[in-house]
């Protein structure tokens, strides 16, 4: 199945490090910590000083950890701005729209603000 991004709202940030695409970060252009509220979904990879476009409100397509992540379940961020099931604390970042693989997978996630 092909995912698809469905943006509402997007900002521009200044990478502050090298970003990968499709990952959670901050609004000062980093990874955001494990379990934090991220700002946002970087549509493409940015190396550190470049503006890389970050959707905040919508459908955006997010690489997955290492564990299987279910249709409907609420999603939180990991360390590297992978998406993980939401398990215990931390913040939801949304929920997923799609079923996602383990490791290196993507999947759809409505964003929560």
């Amino acid at each position: 199945m092909k995912l698809t991004r469905r943006e509402v709202l997007t900002d521009s940030v200044a990478a502050t490090r090298a970003i990968a695409e499709k990952r959670f970060v901050t609004v000062g252009g980093a990874y955001p910590a494990a379990n934090a509220r991220p700002w946002g979904v970087s549509r493409s990879e940015a190396a550190s000083g470049e503006m890389m476009a970050v959707d905040l409100l919508g459908i955006a397509i997010v690489e997955t950890t290492a564990a299987a992540i279910a249709a409907g379940a609420a999603v939180k961020v990991a360390a590297d701005g992978r998406a993980v099931a939401q398990a215990g604390n931390g913040q939801i970042a949304g929920y997923a729209k799609t079923a996602g693989p383990a490791a290196g997978g993507f999947i759809e996630i409505f964003l929560t603000p």
